[in-house]
């Protein structure tokens, strides 16, 4: 089944391009199912870039799935045009009243302010907590799983001396997951971040199980079966150019950045980075949507129950 996304939303060309099948909303009123309802706080500046991203992550998926966009209501977006987000957002304020079998959570740019600074910390506290009630499984990304280990956990993020940039090897530390269901022993993922959380402070008897780490920059997957949560530190999401987008970017800025690590062929940025990551962000994805059927509640107004 293809994913339902607002006709006009933006990604929804790219997408069509791409080949994955999106359903216009009138479609999506005449079939007699129940499509899994699917949000994203987007906390990403480039929020089109984001979208497009995971929509086409959870959009390759069999089953028919209704994204719903949100957003901080106390935080003005200063990359993303008022018609935009008036268009296709809604507040959390807004969709707090009703349940979803999925929601996303994305990183934010602002991974060096302690969290207890960032404006809308208290807001996002309040959602946090709110997905333990109203949500079946959250996915935090980046930034935002960092946020939610801290908060559920008390998981500390660590500042790097350098910028962990680039493409990095990881391990697969559980085979029979059903979030790692038919990953390769290693693999490589995208990574850009300024803090890390350590395997070390992880504290025992909390539930989250190390899925995927790396030698060089350290945990990448937490699950965690209180709520059905999973914690990714890195941007598995990237496009091919993503990585490239930021390095232009700084270098032009006048800012000392590294090469990213092992991201273009013979690390000369003059050439095309290769995708080597998009398969296995797929898997992961495919293999969230397909956990979340197969373990959400048929009546929306049942999840989150006894939690």
């Amino acid at each position: 089944m293809p994913i339902k996304i607002p006709d006009q939303l933006p990604a929804r060309e790219v997408l069509v391009k791409e080949g994955v099948s999106v359903m216009d909303e009138q479609t999506a009123l005449r079939q007699d199912i129940r499509p899994l309802q699917i949000g994203l706080l987007n906390l990403m500046p480039n929020k089109v870039r984001t979208e497009t991203q995971i929509a086409r992550l959870i959009g390759a998926s069999p089953l028919q799935v209704e994204l719903t966009l949100v957003r901080i209501g106390t935080h003005k977006a200063k990359n993303t045009s008022e018609d935009h987000l008036i268009s296709f957002y809604q507040t959390w304020e807004e969709v707090k009243d009703r349940k979803f079998d999925g929601f996303i959570i994305t990183g934010a740019p602002i991974e060096l302010l302690p969290f207890e600074d960032v404006t809308y910390w208290d807001e996002l506290k309040q959602i946090m907590d709110w997905t333990t009630t109203n949500v079946h499984s959250p996915f935090f990304i980046c930034w935002g799983a960092m946020a939610a280990a801290w908060h559920f956990h008390r998981v500390p993020k660590h500042t790097l001396e350098e910028k962990a940039f680039g493409v990095y090897r990881h391990n697969n530390n559980a085979p029979a997951s059903p979030y790692l269901a038919g990953f390769s022993d290693d693999f490589a993922i995208p990574v850009s971040r300024w803090t890390e959380v350590r395997a070390a402070d992880i504290p025992e008897g909390s539930g989250l199980e190390l899925l995927m780490e790396s030698e060089e920059t350290g945990p990448s997957l937490l699950s965690e079966e209180t709520g059905n949560r999973l914690y990714m530190f890195n941007h598995i999401e990237y496009d091919s150019t993503s990585l490239k987008e930021e390095y232009d970017r700084d270098v032009a800025a006048g800012v000392t950045i590294a090469v990213p690590h092992e991201y273009y062929p013979d690390d000369d940025p003059q050439r095309r980075p290769l995708n080597r990551w998009r398969s296995h962000a797929h898997l992961l994805f495919g293999n969230w949507i397909n956990r979340v059927y197969q373990t959400t509640e048929y009546n929306m107004e049942d999840i989150g129950k006894g939690r």
